[in-house]
């Protein structure tokens, strides 16, 4: 049974907006590319973004509806075959008809680029800039596949006879390859990220510009296990940081059980302070925070139907983060505790509202309310550092120990609340202590296949 110590083995409007002020209506530029030795090989793909802004891509399951992937049926532009919505769109962008950043963002919204056509080829598409742009990939050889620019929109229109695990890239004809700013599935090799055209294996995928609740937009970063609609589901936040190969990263992809769906949720930089609390705190003289309740709405009512539609409805549902991602995991169960069957909280901010204030903990709130319909895993790592935790301003919260680390005397404090209010150790509640473990990716990816084991040991839902 866990309980508080112990070493765990190491073992789209808006849309537009957010595309252009995020520079990913773009093919070339800030981000880079490999170099024109890397083209003759199957392994060339686009440049290294980093692990903080993870590319993925749509999958092609059974539960995607004709509306979320573009592909209902449109209209006929020459008495022939009837076009998809998607590819419908991007005609009337190659011909001037519409905007093409526009479209791009439309179409990215929907069944991602690349759009497969009526008579089963391929519609690529970018806003690449200057250069004698091509496609090339697996299905051509790493060469070939020039496109034609129309107005500012380069495009070309390809049969790959196996799409399914092909990578492409767009070349700039000289020495830049870069990975499609709008494709849906991606992933990453020795050369950085590319992109899929399909894929029915384990994979990455990626939707842009996700706004609601007065929020800014962000991009949500998808693990699909594959076809089929998942049999769990986590939801997670700071979502950049969870898919990546090198730098920050949880290298989450890398312990993913068959069936499970993560959805990355990204942050807003600056605003992640507000987005993540449920009440305001001060730090270093300045207030902040209070809008978890609006995060939480977009949450509930944007982002978790967006995805259901498109990937099918898991059983059974978990709330994932870290620090202040672990606090707003435990608010948005809090507000919605019928609709999550597990929060995994790591490294907590627990103690947020009583730093300088003197607002509701999570640690209050949940002591208040009494035991929750949905199992609850804490964790920390650093430690006490050889002293008490202890409350010396009296607010009722064990956060004043200076020489403690890792938020770890609030999530203990947090642990006996919850089993204090009727949460059973091994059955709805578990803590793990990793000692001296820092507060960053890396340690909490390293002890990430305990708790996702006890998710997806979770009883399924009563008939």
């Amino acid at each position: 049974m866990l309980r508080a110590s112990g070493r765990l083995p190491r073992s789209r409007l808006a849309l537009f907006l957010f595309v252009l002020l995020s520079g990913q209506v773009g093919c070339g530029g800030d981000s880079g590319g490999a170099s024109a030795s890397e083209a003759g090989s199957s392994e060339a793909s686009a440049s290294s973004t980093g692990s903080t802004s993870d590319a993925s891509d749509a999958s092609t399951t059974a539960a995607t509806t004709s509306a979320d992937t573009g592909e209902s049926e449109g209209e006929s532009t020459s008495g022939g075959p009837i076009l998809s919505e998607d590819e419908l769109l991007l005609r009337q962008a190659i011909a001037g008809e519409v905007d093409p950043a526009e479209a791009l963002a439309t179409v990215a919204d929907r069944g991602g680029l690349p759009v497969l056509t009526s008579t089963g080829g391929f519609l690529f598409a970018c806003l690449c800039g200057d250069g004698a742009w091509q496609t090339v990939g697996d299905h051509n050889g790493w060469s070939g596949g020039a496109m034609t620019l129309s107005g500012a929109l380069w495009w070309a229109e390809q049969a790959i006879a196996t799409p399914e695990e092909s990578k492409y890239k767009f070349f700039d004809g000289e020495a830049l390859y870069q990975a499609d700013p709008w494709a849906r599935r991606y992933g990453y090799d020795d050369f950085g990220e590319f992109s899929l055209v399909r894929s029915t294996a384990p994979h990455r995928e990626r939707w842009y510009g996700i706004s609601g609740e007065g929020l800014a937009p962000r991009s949500l970063y998808v693990w699909v296990p594959g076809p089929g609609a998942p049999s769990r589901a986590l939801f997670a936040h700071d979502g950049q940081n969870l898919f990546g190969v090198a730098g920050m990263t949880w290298k989450l992809h890398e312990m993913a059980p068959p069936g499970l769906l993560i959805v990355g949720i990204a942050n807003t930089g600056s605003d992640r302070i507000d987005e993540y609390t449920h009440t305001t705190d001060v730090i270093n003289g300045v207030t902040m925070g209070g809008k978890g309740d609006a995060y939480a709405a977009l949450v509930e009512e944007t982002i978790r139907p967006k995805i259901e539609a498109a990937y099918g409805a898991a059983p059974t549902v978990g709330l994932l983060g870290s620090s202040l991602g672990g606090l707003i995991s435990l608010h948005i169960a809090d507000l919605y505790p019928e609709r999550y069957d597990m929060v995994i909280s790591m490294s907590a901010t627990l103690g947020w509202g009583s730093r300088a204030l003197n607002n509701p903990t999570m640690i209050e709130i949940y002591e208040a309310k009494g035991r929750r319909p949905f199992a609850i895993y804490l964790d920390s790592g650093g430690g006490d550092g050889g002293m008490a935790c202890v409350d010396a301003d009296m607010d009722g919260i064990k956060d004043d120990n200076p020489a403690a680390s890792d938020n770890y005397c609030e999530n203990v404090q947090m642990r006996d609340t919850l089993a204090a209010i009727g949460h059973e150790f091994g059955v709805d509640l578990w803590h793990w202590f990793m000692p001296d473990a820092a507060h960053n990716e890396g340690a909490w990816g390293e002890r990430m296949e305990l708790p996702l084991s006890l998710f997806m040991g979770l009883p399924g839902p009563t008939p």
